[in-house]
């Protein structure tokens, strides 16, 4: 496939122009859509599109249908759908623009049917196991709960072996910690990034901790007694000597006891199942248990006549048996779920309150609305999971406290943090009702500088740059953006402010500025008015708002171009990105182009025309598909001439190489005599590349230490030192790997310290800025030496 085919061709601009309008009020409906040909919904998350296209592909795959002639095309669609529903940036794209806002490239090719019978999605239909992707891992490890995770290939076969070990083990350690997997076939980079190189790898996570893998053999027994032993919690041997201490401090502290009494009838919880249940109800109820065949006096105060397990909630006496909870069960779940709901539920705040309590303090509010369940008793273990991060937790209903609720806006059940600087600067929760989500959200939250908008609060009057996310709560990416909207208001805190609106609840607000898909990210800056279209990422965002501050790429129209471009001054190149909103290869080159252009500052000048809104213009010019990109030389002389790229990658570096080479070289080539007489005996500062033509890294660096030189020409010169053709001057120079950049400044003497100075980056600025500032250090050194040469 040429690169051609990945563009957006004009030729039916016409027609495009007809169904423009109608494709951004419902951007799929110019299309087949994706959601009905995976048979979900819009707010579908990854795990049930996953699971969808698992069922299609078993009945539809080519291999099954062999006599139907259209089984191939008809699968095709299928796995594009899927292929494009999966990834967040893709969705965000489809569900804007529909299938003209992506790649054509994507999607041509499928498996077997076999692999998606046994390799697909493995743990995708396990209650007990939690597939974690690339938008929640951190979310999970980091929510102070314990995790232990199944990094697995789906085409590898002892992670096929260790399966339904894995799922008896969850089954087993349900509750106490969470059991995770990751399919590194879908999440390759997050594997890499967490050190895994083989299949099946098993680590245990947590916060605070380094992450712990698991060598063993692969058993029940020993999966589970490896992850206990993380489990810190403390089962207390309580006796005559001890009990009412320890019974006395944790009722001060508000804290129950679960006692097992073990005596010689009936039957006694086991030790490793007081263990797990010390770990789930860590913080909340202390554990312990009695042995009443040694402490037959003791068992008899608590009027325990054979083997039992009973829950003292704080404050409860041995003679008020009404507030003992006696437990039948052995099992450690159905324990856990007895005891948790005899616990006290979460504070209520009410109107009066709400205020007071909330002005100087972090709370996190679990607002309801009558609705009592599993979900508000697992969210009594919130108050001990944040304890360190000094939030507080309650809880408002709001059947009977409309009046507040109404005013926040809220209208169903929902999960909010107030980060202690009064009742307006609040964000809700959009994440998985599950508790490890809640936790991570409100760590992030009170840390970051995001704040959920309402009428009243919104910039309206824009006096400072804010950032707003118009988003809906039932949008996959929406909801992937905002911990990277978090990430970035740390980083630009008192630079910009940032805020999102739920444009399901305030349509009128999000219709005034024309959001027509979700997430529609929105720069405010005054008068000005910027969309953000890139990652879903913070770098992505920092950069973005790092080119509106300082922009890196000059925006031309037909007179700009004129003036700019064909009237250049002879020296000057140009390099041009003719795109169309609506185009998917456009929009991923976009943040790229940026890149580009950072990386070529101050040597070429790069530009982009908006060829929609300057159709006529872009149509003299010849443009035939979008984003074509052109080079305009240094030659004034003829103004029109342009080389066209043509490359099949269109990354940001492999722009900058193209670009490069059409610029006369900045750096020379040095052999034996020329690194002998210009670098160690002249009377210039020299960097020198140190290289070998059959090393990648150094392929990759030579643009870049082009840029360089160009940045330090008149003050550095650049030299390049091929080490495979002068291997002795290389190793005479101390070299041992390559690329390597050495400094060699003129110190005023005849001879330059052989070896240099090593400069360990390969990046132009970064090397540009030490050079400068080992010059600076060096100005008052060599005035010193002019000055006694003057003397003498």
């Amino acid at each position: 496939m040429s690169p051609a085919s990945a563009s957006c061709a004009p030729a039916c601009m016409t027609r495009l122009c007809l169904l423009l309008l109608a494709c951004l009020l419902l951007p799929v409906s110019c299309d087949e859509d994706y959601y009905k040909l995976l048979g979900v919904q819009r707010e579908a998350s990854t795990r049930e599109i996953r699971q969808a296209f698992k069922k299609l592909a078993l009945t539809t795959h080519p291999d099954k249908n062999p006599n139907d002639q259209t089984a191939h095309d008809k699968f095709l669609k299928i796995n594009r759908a899927y292929e494009v529903l999966k990834d967040e940036d893709l969705r965000k794209k489809y569900d804007k623009y529909g299938e003209k806002g992506l790649d054509e490239q994507q999607g041509g090719r499928y498996e077997s049917w076999n692999y998606y019978r046994y390799d697909f999605g493995i743990y995708d239909d396990d209650l007990e196991i939690i597939t974690l992707d690339r938008g929640d891992f951190d979310a999970a490890v980091n929510s102070g709960e314990l995790w232990f995770v199944n990094f697995y290939f789906p085409r590898c076969s002892h992670c096929h072996e260790l399966a339904p070990t894995w799922r008896d083990f969850a089954k087993e350690m349900d509750g106490v910690i969470r059991i995770g997997a990751v399919n590194c076939g879908d999440n390759g980079r997050l594997c890499r990034s967490k050190g895994v190189s083989s299949y099946p790898s098993l680590y245990v996570f947590k916060a605070g901790m380094n992450p712990e893998k698991y060598h063993g053999d692969r058993s029940k027994e020993s999966l589970t007694k490896f992850a206990m032993q993380f489990v810190k919690s403390r089962v207390t041997e309580l006796w005559q000597g001890n009990i009412f201490k320890e019974i006395e401090q944790s009722f001060l502290s508000g804290i129950g006891w679960l006692i097992t009494f073990c005596a010689e009838t009936g039957d006694c919880v086991g030790s490793q199942t007081r263990q797990k249940l010390a770990g789930m109800l860590e913080g909340l109820v202390n554990v312990g248990w009695m042995d009443c065949t040694t402490q037959a006096e003791l068992c008899d105060s608590f009027e325990v006549t054979g083997s039992s397990t009973a829950f003292f909630p704080p404050g409860s006496t041995l003679k008020d048996r009404a507030s003992v909870l006696f437990l039948q069960s052995l099992d450690a779940r159905d324990i856990y779920s007895e005891v948790i709901q005899h616990l006290p539920d979460l504070e209520t705040l009410t109107k009066d309150s709400f205020k007071v309590k909330l002005e100087r303090h972090r709370w996190l509010v679990s607002f309801s609305f009558g609705q009592r369940g599993l979900a508000s008793h697992e969210y009594k273990k919130l108050k001990t999971l944040l304890r360190d991060d000094h939030i507080q937790v309650g809880r408002v209903d709001c059947l009977s406290e409309a009046e507040l609720c109404g005013s926040l806006y809220i209208q169903k059940p929902c999960i909010a943090v107030f980060k202690g600087l009064g009742i307006h600067d609040f964000e809700i929760h959009h994440g998985r009702d599950v508790l490890y989500n809640i936790v991570a959200f409100a760590k992030e939250s009170v840390r970051a500088h995001v704040t959920t908008l309402r009428p009243d609060t919104f910039p309206l009057d824009v006096k400072e740059p804010w950032l707003v996310d118009f988003f809906a709560p039932w949008c996959p990416p929406c909801r992937a953006l905002l911990p990277e909207l978090r990430k970035a208001s740390v980083q630009l805190v008192g630079q910009l402010k940032f805020g999102t609106l739920d444009c399901t609840i305030h349509e009128e607000l999000c219709s005034r500025y024309n959001v027509q898909s979700y997430p529609t990210t929105v720069i405010f800056n005054r008068t000005s008015i910027h969309e953000y279209e890139g990652q879903h990422s913070a770098d992505g965002i920092l950069e973005f708002i790092q080119d509106l501050v300082n922009p890196s790429v000059e925006v031309l129209d037909q007179d700009s171009f004129s003036r700019l471009v064909r009237r250049r001054p002879q020296g000057e190149t140009w390099m041009l990105d003719f795109y169309a909103p609506w185009c998917g290869p456009c929009q991923a080159l976009l943040p790229e182009w940026r890149r580009m252009a950072r990386m070529l500052s101050g040597v070429i000048r790069v530009g982009s025309v908006d060829c929609q809104k300057h159709q006529s213009f872009c149509q003299n010019q010849g443009v035939r598909a979008y984003p074509e990109i052109r080079l305009y030389p240094q030659n004034a002389q003829r103004p029109d001439h342009f080389q066209g790229y043509s490359g099949w990658h269109r990354d940001s570096h492999s722009l900058k190489v193209w670009a490069l080479g059409s610029l006369p070289r900045a750096s020379v080539d040095l052999g034996p005599e020329g690194f002998r007489t210009h670098v160690l005996g002249g009377q210039d500062h020299w960097v020198v590349d140190f290289y070998a033509p059959w090393c990648g890294p150094c392929q990759h660096f030579a643009p870049e230490f082009e840029v360089l030189a160009r940045m330090v020409k008149g003050t550095v010169r650049a030299g390049k030192v091929d080490c495979q053709a002068h291997y002795q001057t290389c190793q005479s120079a101390g070299i041992t790997a390559y690329p390597s950049v050495r400094f060699y400044p003129h110190l005023g003497t005849r001879r330059h310290d052989q070896g240099g100075e090593h400069i360990n980056s390969r990046d132009a600025g970064i090397i540009a800025d030490i050079l400068r500032q080992r010059l600076q250090l060096l100005s008052p050194r060599l005035h010193d030496q002019s000055s006694l040469k003057d003397e003498l």
